[in-house]
């Protein structure tokens, strides 16, 4: 099986993380709240995983993003 191809190369894989595939610098301590700044995501409804775990919305402050992460973020839209 191949590697993951939204996941950073392997070289990057202690200096970087993935959001959504498009590359992120990463640093110590960063949380979910963090990357959705760095990212300007401003918009209220979201669901974040890392690494395929799903980020409580209440956390977002504390959840720590480790080196290398796959991030996924996706938009809540409702309507009819």
């Amino acid at each position: 099986m191949g590697a993951d191809p939204g996941a950073p190369p392997a070289a990057d894989r202690d200096t970087r993380l993935a959001v959504n595939g498009e590359p992120l610098d990463w640093r110590e301590g960063m949380t979910v709240r963090d990357v959705l700044q760095a990212k300007n995501y401003v918009f209220k409804l979201l669901i974040v995983t890392v690494n395929g775990t799903l980020a409580p919305r209440g956390s977002y402050d504390d959840f720590v993003v480790p080196a290398g992460a796959d991030v996924k973020v996706v938009h809540l839209i409702s309507g009819g």
